[in-house]
């Protein structure tokens, strides 16, 4: 049972437990994650025109994906190990100070990537940059499971997940008004620049402005004041790796939560985020067909990209909001395992058969629906797996460890790709190769399933505590 039972405030929505202090907090930590979000989404969209603009001129399209996919690489192997570190940080000397530190650091170096001359100084920010954005998650996470009400937490911590697909749309309102900048400069008979990406990333540096906020308000939740002062008489290690392992309390819902976000972060950024690039080359194919100007193609592809990213999301709203109301009423775990397996036929489906613009409208949203509720289901449930004194630690290494994997997810696209298109020369093969490669590694979506054989069932009950 819930620990707050049956009185004046059992019969209110949620959301009238929460005083003003608990909406700041719950505000904070939604914004600090949302322009997190917009970050990723900025760096998917910026990707390609700023690997095209930092190699040599004249480098051949092969030569710009593969640094794409070491740039996306760097990035998310950044975020991985950010997320360690920070997370057990926040454990040790406080979740608002900590996420503070996280979101000056992802801003700055958002805004330095605009800066670069190579490829290896945009790598190098990015890396920097991943470090800052992979501690934001297990922060906010702890932070409003620490701060507010228990029969609220769930339902906030679902809000909380289901926000950060307005970062992404934002995120794609802002590539289709860059791109129909570019075609409507190159109509007006200006030369097409080929340094716009840079724009986005100096949107994406704004948050730096949020740490003001924080610093100005923000303070460490009760609930964890009082366990740090009761584990210096205890001698209970906060933060601790050690600790986490060392434990069999601790140690299995660890590497068996880390199983479950594995599935679903390789997944989304070993294959989802490829999105765009299927839907570029469908778009340009059409645009082609259509005789449409060889400048204005660009503009054009990076409008279509933003709608491709903005019809993701919508879905992703939706999809993380259901996953909330649905776990609410029916337990984590059966939740899960029908998302996992909609998530695993949806992204098939789409990169098997999206073809068409108006595919976008239809199975993007799906595809985005099905794949981004999970993320809901992680902020909702890793909370509950582990006690104060880890659970940003605990939250961050389950989240996270599973960056590592999909750091190497664009290597492993691409092998399979060159090894199903080995002998094709036409594009349309190539891009057969690519859909392929695509749905088979789609399949690591139903890993999850594996692991929620062994995981608890956390609806209803109280957090864990030692």
């Amino acid at each position: 049972m819930s620990s707050e039972n049956p009185s004046a405030s059992a019969v209110l929505p949620w959301w009238r437990t929460l005083n003003r202090y608990h909406w700041f907090v719950f505000s904070m930590a939604c914004l600090a994650w949302l322009f997190d979000c917009l970050d990723q989404q900025l760096f998917i969209i910026a990707r390609n025109p700023a690997i095209a603009d930092l190699l040599p001129k004249g480098s051949a399209s092969d030569v710009q994906k593969v640094w794409g996919g070491y740039a996306t690489a760097i990035f998310v192997a950044g975020w991985a190990t950010g997320g360690l570190i920070f997370g057990a940080v926040g454990d040790r000397i406080g979740r608002a100070k900590t996420l503070t530190l996280t979101v000056l650091l992802y801003s700055v170096f958002t805004g330095l990537s605009a800066f670069s001359q190579t490829v290896y100084d945009f790598c190098f920010y990015r890396f920097v940059t991943g470090l800052g954005v992979g501690g934001v998650f297990g922060l906010s996470v702890a932070l409003v499971a620490d701060s507010l009400p228990d029969k609220a937490r769930p339902h906030a911590l679902g809000l909380l997940q289901s926000l950060s697909a307005v970062g992404n749309v934002t995120a794609g309102l802002i590539a289709v008004a860059v791109g129909w900048y570019q075609v409507a400069a190159i109509q007006g008979g200006a030369k097409p620049a080929t340094d716009f990406w840079k724009y986005l990333f100096w949107v994406g540096a704004a948050p730096a402005f949020l740490c003001v906020f924080i610093q100005m308000r923000l303070k460490e939740p009760e609930k964890w004041v009082k366990a740090r002062e009761a584990g210096r008489l205890t001698g209970a290690k906060f933060g601790s790796y050690a600790s986490l392992f060392g434990e069999a309390r601790w140690r299995r819902p660890a590497l068996l939560g880390m199983l479950l976000c594995i599935a679903g972060v390789v997944g989304l950024w070993g294959v989802g985020f490829f999105s765009p690039e299927l839907v570029g080359d469908v778009i340009s194919k059409q645009l082609k067909a259509e005789n449409v100007p060889a400048a204005e193609v660009p503009g054009k592809r990076l409008m279509w990209t933003g709608i491709n990213m903005i019809m993701q999301n919508i879905g992703a709203f939706l999809g993380m909001m259901t996953f909330t109301k649905l776990a609410h009423h029916f337990g984590r775990k059966p939740i899960f395992a029908i998302a996992y397996v909609a998530a695993f036929l949806s992204t098939a489906a789409t990169f098997k058969f999206l073809s068409q613009p108006w595919h976008i409208f239809t199975l993007v949203p799906l595809m985005g629906f099905c794949q981004l509720a999970l993320f809901a289901g992680f902020a909702i449930y890793l909370p509950e797996l582990f006690p104060t004194r880890l659970r940003s630690t605990g939250v961050s290494f389950c989240y996270n460890v599973g960056r590592f994997i999909a750091a190497s997810g664009p290597f492993t696209l691409g092998l399979l790709q060159a090894k199903l298109a080995a002998g094709a020369i036409t594009a349309d093969a190539k891009l057969e190769a690519f859909r392929d490669a695509c749905a088979w590694v789609s399949i690591v979506f139903l890993v999850g399933l594996v692991a929620l054989v062994f995981l608890p069932e956390t609806k209803d009950r109280p957090m864990p505590e030692d």
